[in-house]
């Protein structure tokens, strides 16, 4: 095989292949080239990544080190596409009743959601997250999103609970935005003492339901590690219950009658990873 195309071979397997380790002994029976071969190419692949934005290789170390490809788009391009977003969700016709905005043509478009988890796991590049939380049902596919890129599970937590799940954990939380007492449901299976936890939902208003996530995350004793949203009211920061959240949306001044909005980037720039400085 020609270098390029051996180069462009190492490309697709490691963008297939997010957050894992791979030692440098398999790409060196798998080209049937030399150690040194095999690291130039990597050095070549990392520096592309990096000069694209598109992340970066990290070297393990010892005995059982190799590499792994991290995915963090660059601040450059996260916000290019974040603004492209907001130039879309401004339409005064997106406007719902009780101050939400029409969001199912984003999160019903392959590229948009992907895009979308591309840009929360680039935020959260450098932490330990052992799983995706999402609760039903408009977050499932930015956390699907988010978890291809961090190369982790996804767990679903249900309003109501299912048979074919087995036994469960429930807990009531009162929802932010209406004061409602409502109910949350998760699988016993789905959480193991001390995982790290990232919470994904795709529309936050007081945070009521992410505060219930939250609560449902400490009765497994595991850590909530972060905590991402497609889009905040930021007319409702006075009632938050939450803080410490990424958001890559933010809507404001949302007039109903007269059919105005306004719609900026979030905080995710906010993040030093993800710094345009």
């Amino acid at each position: 095989m020609k270098r390029f195309n051996r180069i462009a071979a190492m490309m697709n397997y490691l963008l297939e292949h997010p957050r894992t380790q791979v030692n440098l002994e398999y790409f060196v029976k798998k080209y049937d080239v030399s150690k040194a071969t095999a690291s130039d190419d990597l050095n070549v692949v990392d520096s592309t990544f990096q000069e694209e934005g598109l992340g970066k290789l990290r070297r393990v170390i010892g005995p059982s080190g190799g590499i792994q490809y991290i995915p963090e788009l660059s601040a450059e391009k996260s916000l290019e596409y974040v603004e492209s977003l907001c130039s879309n969700l401004s339409d005064p016709t997106r406007i719902l009743p009780g101050g939400y905005l029409y969001m199912t043509d984003i999160l019903g478009d392959p590229f948009c959601v992907r895009k979308i988890g591309q840009i929360i796991a680039s935020v959260f590049a450098d932490k330990q997250i052992d799983v995706v939380m999402t609760v039903e049902t408009k977050g499932i596919p930015i956390a699907y999103a988010v978890a291809s890129f961090l190369n982790v599970p996804v767990i679903i937590v249900r309003r109501d609970p299912k048979v074919t799940e087995g036994s469960s954990v429930s807990i009531n939380y009162v929802s932010g935005s209406s004061r409602k007492i409502q109910t949350m449901v998760m699988t016993k299976r789905s959480l193991r003492e001390n995982m790290r936890v990232c919470i994904v939902d795709d529309f936050m208003k007081a945070g009521g339901t992410i505060n219930g996530m939250i609560s449902l995350v400490e009765e497994f004793e595991a850590e909530t590690a972060a905590i991402a949203v497609l889009a905040e009211a930021d007319d409702e920061e006075e009632d938050r219950v939450i803080e410490n959240y990424t958001s890559l949306i933010k809507i404001s001044n949302v007039d109903i009658r007269h059919k105005k909005i306004n719609v900026q980037p979030g905080n995710f720039l906010t993040d030093k990873k993800l710094s345009l400085e």
